[in-house]
């Protein structure tokens, strides 16, 4: 009996100790966690999960070890327990959204889909279901195309460590601080949020063959204390500073604030804390960033009359070197959401960028772009997109002035530590046009033209087109190109292109056509209706293909034939083609050729079409290569349609240079000399090649 009351004894003494255990750790981590110590509420709330036997208060452990990992930005430890927490059948609908957050961050798009959907229907008109999937669409679309920048890990001044928010400290670019908790930092202690090192400002130099210097904590006692430094800004001159600093006392973190110090000498003087109008004690302030003329200064805070957890904020004043006095201004909600948006930097042409976890984008931070309408004053918010964003977190972007080229920081598969520090630049676009070089009667090639390549921004080029007629360029970037290809006894001809619009390399294909001297040249698609001289209008296009060889060759002088076909009497068909020569004539004038330069010629039906070989293709059934559309052949032909094709290619219009010595009157105004008679004779049918 006595052994029996002392089992019993035993056993409700361990019961009770067990259960103060729990409670004990439960509260310790619900300490840790109300204070945002992370790593440390884990720990506690790890220990409690294994130790309750309540299946409730265990899914919500659960639940709650899943926003520690998500807070730490640890996508995999977070989807794992959030997945669990769904399983166990926690309540909160925010488990499926936060797994479904884990999800995308780990490049697990489809699955992500399904579940912001699930999320959707269990809380309707929640807008970060539709936020989320449409997310997960354009990731996998930006991934699959990325933009041209280049994006390169900078593993020589990275640490195993985290390293991040780099920022140039010379106008000249060859200066950078960051942040790191790598070894030699002056905090000693193990950080409760995130279990790792204190943070200090580091800095890097480049030397004169473009090399990094080994990395070394900023020069100044009064900088890197055994507080959180890091995440800064320095003005153009590189003299004042900005920097985070987030104190502790007894490994409780008393907030973080932004703090101000001056260059003297190699080393900073004493650091002074920015005051925020409207900030307390447990007011998170940091990552500071300020304008070109040091007038404003951006930052990230959760200040009371934000639209989420962390807002970018700003505070001006009314003189450089003055005091900021002014109250924090929150810069809207094209910017800021219900969710943290971070690590604002204001570059020199006044765009700002920033990292948000809200606004649609790739996994958890992304950086966006945001231009400010001069007339309304809003934002136009651009996510870069991949490779800069990725699945992971990324933030804390500079760039080297006006260049497109800089730094960010990022947690992205395969850096070298956490977090870490990479370049990027845009290569630049590379433009190619190439073609060949062709007789546009016979389409053989012609060799050793003159191809001269003029652009809109003032580049000019020459070259000549190669034995296989063949020519090549390269192209400079948003510029229009006109090109002029010549050779003698050939018509100059021409065409254009532009690199304008093109955001990716491209190579651009036009062969170019010129026309012999010699010989008779047709006009394409000149046609007539029977017993009409009217112009059609899709005679319109070829005649001003004419204008442009006229305006290319202003030294010709040209004679226009037109033809009819054997219908009606000789007469008839005279007059009728003297007509149709002379509406062409009518049409260049308008177009503003000089009338001088011109000779209409009616043939009426005296020389019908030879069969080209182009002719020949098209109509391969009835028409062969050399074949002359007399009457005779003509009426040979078994239908009325093939019939009518014939007559319509006799009814034509053609052109033949006569002179190449014109000299424009136009040119010569104000100066004017003895001109040559601008008519020629006229030349008999039987001289004629038509």
């Amino acid at each position: 009996m006595n052994f029996l009351k002392s089992f019993i004894l035993i056993f409700l003494l361990f019961s009770f100790s067990f259960a103060f255990g729990q409670a004990k750790d439960y509260q310790k981590g619900e300490e840790a966690f109300e204070f945002e110590e992370y790593w440390t509420a884990i720990e506690h709330f790890k220990v409690a999960y294994s130790k309750f036997n309540d299946p409730v208060k265990k899914a919500e452990l659960i639940f709650k070890i899943g926003l520690c990992y998500r807070s730490l930005h640890e996508s995999k430890e977070a989807e794992l327990w959030f997945k669990k927490a769904i399983k166990v059948k926690y309540p909160d609908p925010l488990a499926v959204l936060y797994y479904a957050d884990g999800l995308k961050m780990n490049g697990y798009f489809e699955d992500a889909v399904i579940e912001y959907n699930n999320f959707g229907k269990l809380v309707p008109g929640d807008k970060r279901a539709e936020i989320g999937v449409k997310s997960c669409e354009l990731a996998a679309k930006w991934i699959a195309k990325p933009t041209r920048y280049v994006v390169e890990n900078m593993a020589f001044f990275n640490s195993k460590d985290q390293d991040f928010s780099p920022v140039y400290a010379k106008k000249d670019y060859k200066l950078l601080y960051f942040t790191s908790n790598r070894a030699g930092s002056s905090g000693s202690q193990i950080h409760a949020v995130t279990g790792a090192g204190f943070f200090d400002l580091w800095e890097t130099s480049k030397d004169r063959k473009e090399k990094w210097s080994e990395p070394k904590p900023a020069e100044g006692e009064a900088i890197n204390t055994p507080d959180d430094e890091g995440a800064s800004s320095l003005n153009l001159k590189g003299n004042t500073l900005y920097f985070t600093r987030c104190r502790v006392d007894k490994k409780y973190i008393l907030g973080c604030k932004i703090f101000m110090a001056v260059r003297k000498g190699i080393a900073w003087g004493d650091a002074e804390e920015v005051k925020i109008n409207g900030a307390v004690d447990s007011t998170s302030i940091g990552h500071p960033s300020v304008s070109d003329d040091e007038m404003v200064l951006y930052f990230s805070a959760n200040l009371h009359g934000g639209y989420g957890a962390r807002d970018i904020w700003m505070i001006k004043r009314d003189k450089k070197n003055g005091p900021w006095n002014g109250d924090a201004i929150n810069i809207g909600p094209e910017i800021n959401t219900p969710g943290n948006e971070m690590f604002p930097y204001i570059r020199n042409n006044g765009y700002l960028y920033f990292s948000s976890e809200y606004h649609i984008g790739m996994g958890g931070l992304d950086i966006f772009e945001a231009k400010s309408d001069p007339k309304t004053s809003k934002y136009k918010v651009l996510n870069l997109k991949s490779p800069i964003n990725s699945n992971a977190d990324d933030f804390g972007i500079i760039y080297e002035g006006s260049d497109e080229r800089g730094f960010f920081s990022s947690s992205r598969k395969g850096g070298k530590g956490g977090d870490d520090i990479y370049q990027f630049y845009l290569p630049q676009l590379e433009f190619i046009i190439s073609g060949i070089v062709k007789d546009c009667k016979t389409e053989e090639i012609v060799t050793g033209a003159k191809i001269t390549l003029k652009g809109s921004d003032g580049t000019a080029l020459d070259g000549l087109s190669e034995a296989d007629g063949s020519y090549k360029f390269k192209l400079n970037p948003n510029t229009d190109y006109q090109i002029l290809v010549s050779k003698e006894n050939f018509l100059n001809g021409n065409g254009g292109e532009s690199t304008k619009g093109f955001e990716e390399n491209k190579e651009f294909k036009l062969d170019i056509c010129i026309d012999a001297i010699k010989g008779t040249i047709e006009l394409p698609n000149i046609e007539y209706d029977l017993g009409k001289w009217d112009l059609r209008p899709e005679s319109m296009v070829s005649l001003d293909d004419l204008v442009k060889t006229l305006n290319n060759n202003p030294n010709i002088v040209i004679e226009l034939g037109s033809h009819t076909d054997f219908r009606s009497d000789d007469k008839y068909n005279l007059d009728l083609s003297q007509k149709r020569a002379q509406s062409v004539v009518n049409y260049l004038i308008e177009k503003g050729i000089e009338p001088d330069r011109m000779v209409p010629k009616g043939y009426g039906e005296t020389t019908p079409k030879t069969v080209d070989k182009k002719l020949a293709e098209r109509y391969s059934g009835f028409l062969q290569e050399g074949t002359v559309l007399t009457e005779k052949f003509i009426k040979t032909l078994s239908t009325v349609e093939e019939q009518e094709v014939g007559n319509q290619t006799n009814r034509r219009t053609e052109f033949r240079v006569l002179r190449e010595d014109y000299v424009s009157k136009k040119q010569n105004i104000d100066s004017p000399i003895n001109l040559p008679d601008p008519t020629p004779e006229n030349p008999t049918p039987e001289n004629d090649n038509q």
